[in-house]
């Protein structure tokens, strides 16, 4: 869901509000969560989660290129922790979508399956990964 879907989906919902309220809406409250999280608060919204800030210390890294080291200062990086509402919501659809017979064939691009730490594999519909 993109931004201006979020805004589509307010307005659709909330027929008094202008396609024009719903985005000024939509801006007001990312603003706002972005602004707290630039000032080191956090922020929970209770049954769907909690954004805060992790501390990511200074380390030595490697250029992949030329295999020298590299310093890499210390880093503030937004987190989200979703909450046991959204968490169990999340399980309980995958687990019916796992129970459904399979879907029709389509054209779209195969779904990306995560393997390991940050690597992907596309599957294919053959079976094959590459």
């Amino acid at each position: 869901m993109t931004r201006s879907d979020l805004v589509e989906e307010l307005a659709n919902r909330f027929s008094q509000l202008t396609h024009r309220d719903a985005e000024h809406a939509v801006k007001t409250i990312l603003d706002a969560v972005s602004d707290a999280l630039v000032r080191g608060h956090r922020i929970e919204i209770r049954s769907f989660g909690s954004f805060s800030i992790n501390h990511r210390p200074p380390r030595m890294g490697r250029n992949p290129r030329s295999g020298e080291s590299v310093a890499i200062p210390e880093k503030r990086v937004p987190h989200f922790k979703p909450g046991k509402a959204l968490r169990e919501a999340v399980d309980a659809r995958t687990q019916e979508l796992l129970a459904a017979p399979p879907a029709k064939k389509t054209n779209h691009p195969a779904p990306v399956a995560l393997k390991g730490k940050g690597l992907a594999t596309i599957t294919r519909p053959t079976g094959r990964a590459e």
